[in-house]
């Protein structure tokens, strides 16, 4: 059985797409960026926007009883590579916060133009759930 997961603590999902779908122990969740879930607004800033991502990732993987415990895998997708530096910095004092077991997901890092002008980062998830 699939199952759709909404997380009223993040941004609205665009109608043509779940923030994330479970099937099983397998968890999906889409991309999010650095919106801040209620106003809806983007620092310019990569790092604020890197560490609002991830919360909006962890408030969708809550939505669906999981944790970044369970994350086995990341993709993240960053405007220009002149960000790298200040988005690792900003990802990795967030996985020292919400990964005690200290066993990191996996991660791949692209540099592609994303959907929204003042999107400096977007990142998806795929966890498995027990």
């Amino acid at each position: 059985m699939k199952s759709r997961i909404v997380a009223d603590a993040a941004p609205a999902p665009m109608p043509m797409f779940s923030q994330a779908v479970r099937k099983g122990p397998i968890l999906a969740v889409s991309g999010q960026g650095g919106a801040h879930p209620v106003t809806g607004e983007f620092s310019t800033d990569v790092t604020e926007q890197t560490r609002q991502t991830l919360e909006n990732l962890r408030a969708i993987l809550e939505a669906a009883g999981s944790s970044f415990e369970d994350v086995v895998m990341l993709r993240v997708y960053l405007t220009t590579r002149d960000d790298f530096a200040a988005m690792n910095g900003a990802y990795a004092e967030f996985m020292s916060l919400h990964v005690p077991s200290g066993i990191l997901p996996s991660r791949t890092t692209v540099f592609p133009e994303l959907p929204l002008p003042q999107m400096l980062v977007e990142i998806d998830a795929l966890a498995v759930v027990e």
